[in-house]
């Protein structure tokens, strides 16, 4: 099964999306009432770090698909499928807001790592996006191996100058 016909598959049969989706929303809901002013406290705190990342990963990935989508596929407006491109960016928004709530999200395990994640890929599209408009491509004469290490060190650069400017 290619992405595309993964995709066609949701598209015909969305209720199992929509339930996930409605479903992360009304559990923080009800993480928040009945743990109201202990989120911070242990059996909470890995309930909502389990529903962050429910809701982070398939929103950070629609989010990314948005990104290839308009910036380099170029699909109009008009064609964008909501249950997999705008859906999982709103219950994502909408968890996180309703956690944000009863609980600091630094309070929660693991958040750090969703926040690393979305830096890492931005960096990764917007470099790519350069790239692109630039026409810049590797040098015939570079082997592959040398590109993907000079790669890895600009990442590695770029993850170091973050840290030193953040902390």
């Amino acid at each position: 099964m290619t992405l595309g016909q993964f995709f066609e598959y949701v598209t015909q049969n969305p209720y199992l999306v929509l339930f996930y989706f409605f479903a992360l929303p009304f559990t923080s809901l009800l993480a928040n009432w009945l743990g109201a002013g202990e989120g911070h406290l242990s059996p909470w705190k890995y309930l909502y770090t389990v529903l962050v990342y429910l809701a982070c990963i398939p929103g950070i990935f629609a989010l990314t698909l948005n990104v290839y989508m308009f910036l380099f596929e170029r699909q109009p407006i008009m064609e964008t499928n909501l249950f997999i491109q705008v859906l999982p960016v709103l219950c994502m928004l909408l968890t996180l807001w309703i956690i944000k709530r009863n609980v600091q999200l630094v309070d929660v395990p693991g958040f750090d790592k969703i926040g690393n994640l979305v830096f890492i890929i931005t960096i990764l599209i917007s470099m790519m996006w350069i790239i692109e408009k630039t026409h810049l491509f590797v040098f015939t004469y570079m082997p592959f191996y040398q590109f993907i290490l000079l790669f890895a060190g600009f990442l590695i650069l770029i993850r170091w100058l973050w840290s030193r400017m953040v902390s």
